[in-house]
C-alpha cells in the first residue's frame, strides 16, 4: 500500500496532536490530585499571597478564598508599644523551600465579621492546618499563648482556639458557652508535643460535624491524632471575629495572649476533612514547603523530623 506524503504528515500531526493531548490531560489529574480540597474550605491565608506592608510591617493579610471573611487587619497598634503592634513579613525562608512567612511577636490581626465562624462550634464541625514554627515565649497569661481563637471577649468565651503553653507545648481545644472554666469538660484542652524553637510543622485540628457530644483531634506532621477529647456541643454558643495571632478580639489587652513564632500558612475548613482529605492536605503542604517526609519510629508510630528555620 502507497502512502502519499500528505497522508505521512497528517497521520504524524494526528500523533502529535494526540500526545499532546494526554500530556495535557496528565498535567490536569496531577494538578487536581495536588490542589487543596475545595470543598468546605473557608479560610486560605498564604504567606504568598494577599499582603499589604505599610514601613516595614503587615497591615493586612487577604483570604484566598472567595468567602465573606476577606480580610484580617492590624488594628491594635494604639495599644501596643508605638510602632510594636503589626507583625513582619519574612520572605526567603530556608526551611521551606523559600516561601515566606508572617512573624508574629504578640501581635494580631483580626477580622471584623462577628459571626462569620460562629457555625464551626454549633454543629457545621472544623479543620484547620497550619504551617508554623514557634519562638521561645513571652507569657502574659499563664499558658496561654495563643495562634488563632475566635472567642467571645467576654461571658464564657466560648469558640475554638489552638496554642502555646509557656515552654511551647502545643494544645487547643473549643468552648461551648456552657461554663465558664478555662479547662474542662465543656472546654476540653487537647494537649500535643513540645514543639522545638525554629522548626516548622504541619500542625492540624479536626471536630466533628453534630449536635450531640462530637470528638476533637489533634494532628503534628501526621494523620495519627496526637491527642483527642469528646466535646459536647452546644448549637446556643455564640463565638466572635477571629483573630490570627492571639485567642480573641482582645481589646482590653491586644498581644497578652499571643505567640511568638512564624506563620506560614493557615488553612480552615467548615467541616470536618475525611481521613482520606486530611492525608492529601498534610501531603500537599509538605510538598509545597519542602518539609522532610514522614518516618517510623521505633514503636512503629508516624512522625516527622521537623525542619529547621533560619532566622533572617
Amino acid at each position: 500500500m502507497i502512502i502519499s506524503k500528505y497522508q505521512a504528515v497528517l497521520s504524524v500531526v494526528f500523533v502529535m496532536a494526540l500526545a499532546g493531548t494526554v500530556q495535557v490531560t496528565a498535567e490536569s489529574h496531577l494538578k487536581a490530585k495536588t490542589e487543596v480540597v475545595r470543598k468546605g474550605l473557608i479560610l486560605d491565608l498564604d504567606a504568598e499571597r494577599g499582603i499589604k506592608v505599610v514601613n516595614g510591617r503587615v497591615a493586612s493579610w487577604k483570604n484566598q478564598v472567595d468567602w465573606k471573611v476577606k480580610t484580617f487587619i492590624a488594628t491594635r497598634d494604639a495599644s501596643h508599644k508605638k510602632g510594636t503592634g503589626h507583625p513582619a513579613l519574612k520572605e526567603k525562608v530556608a526551611a521551606i523551600g523559600g516561601h515566606s512567612a508572617v512573624v508574629f511577636r504578640r501581635q494580631e490581626l483580626i477580622n471584623s465579621d462577628e459571626d462569620a465562624f460562629d457555625h464551626l462550634i454549633t454543629g457545621s464541625g472544623y479543620t484547620w492546618f497550619k504551617v508554623c514554627s514557634v519562638y521561645s515565649q513571652v507569657s502574659g497569661l499563664k499558658n496561654v499563648n495563643s495562634f488563632f481563637g475566635n472567642l467571645r471577649n467576654g461571658g464564657k468565651y466560648e469558640g475554638f482556639w489552638a496554642g502555646l503553653k509557656d515552654d511551647n507545648t502545643l494544645w487547643t481545644g473549643s468552648r461551648n458557652g456552657i461554663t465558664f472554666g478555662r479547662w474542662d469538660e465543656n472546654n476540653p484542652q487537647l494537649l500535643g508535643p513540645k514543639l522545638k524553637e525554629n522548626r516548622y510543622y504541619v500542625i492540624a485540628g479536626r471536630m466533628g460535624a453534630g449536635t450531640g457530644k462530637v470528638t476533637i483531634e489533634l494532628f503534628v506532621n501526621g494523620t495519627k491524632p496526637v491527642a483527642s477529647k469528646p466535646f459536647p456541643v452546644n448549637p446556643k454558643a455564640n463565638s466572635s471575629k477571629m483573630a490570627i495571632g492571639q485567642e480573641r478580639d482582645a481589646t482590653n489587652h491586644p498581644g497578652h495572649e499571643s505567640f511568638d513564632g512564624e506563620l506560614a500558612r493557615l488553612l480552615m475548613w467548615e467541616r470536618p476533612l475525611s481521613n482520606r482529605e486530611l492525608e492529601k492536605t498534610l501531603t500537599l503542604l509538605k510538598k509545597t514547603y519542602v518539609l522532610s517526609p514522614r518516618k517510623t519510629s521505633s514503636r512503629g508510630h508516624t512522625k516527622s523530623e521537623p525542619m529547621k528555620s533560619v532566622n533572617r
